[in-house]
């Protein structure tokens, strides 16, 4: 099954694509770290949907960009998904959202900033394990996108 955002091809169409996998099993690896990686997918599928749309100048994709991935619409993103999570996808977004980080938010409040370490968490994990129908029905769901939205038609567009 081909998986799209509009019509840029995302994560499945990398099948031949080299991984590299950590040395424990993903639901062994550190909270924090699948934030980590987490925050790279998000931001990596929030750039492919910016992109989908009609084309912008770079410091316009910038600012649309930074309305889905700031730690106080991530926090909105939890919100959205929470309803239609499993147990162990809410689990992981508890793990994330309790871990201890030991460097303080800027520009946000905390419970924010702990909402969108969940979130990426969530999103580190089902990436590792590979659940990449599942990673991006969660994404379009956070993102407010419809599921089969073509380039340019997301339920939040405001412009």
């Amino acid at each position: 099954m081909e998986t799209k955002v509009g019509r840029t091809p995302l994560i499945n169409d990398l099948a031949g694509f080299q991984f590299f996998a950590p040395p424990e099993p993903p639901h062994l690896v550190s909270p924090l770290a699948l934030a980590y990686l987490g925050d790279a997918v998000y931001d990596l599928f929030v750039r492919q949907y910016v992109l989908s749309r009609p084309s912008r100048r770079p410091n316009q994709l910038h600012r649309e960009a930074t309305r889905f991935v700031s730690a106080k619409a991530q926090a909105q993103a939890v919100r959205r998904i929470e309803p239609e999570l499993t147990d162990e996808e809410r689990d992981m977004l508890r793990r994330g959202r309790n871990a201890k980080s030991h460097a303080a938010p800027k520009n946000t409040d905390v419970l924010d900033y702990r909402h969108s370490t969940g979130f990426e968490c969530l999103i580190g994990y089902l990436y590792l394990t590979r659940r990449y129908e599942r990673l991006e029905a969660l994404l379009r769901l956070a993102m407010d996108l419809a599921p089969d939205a073509k380039a340019g038609e997301g339920r939040n567009s405001d412009e």
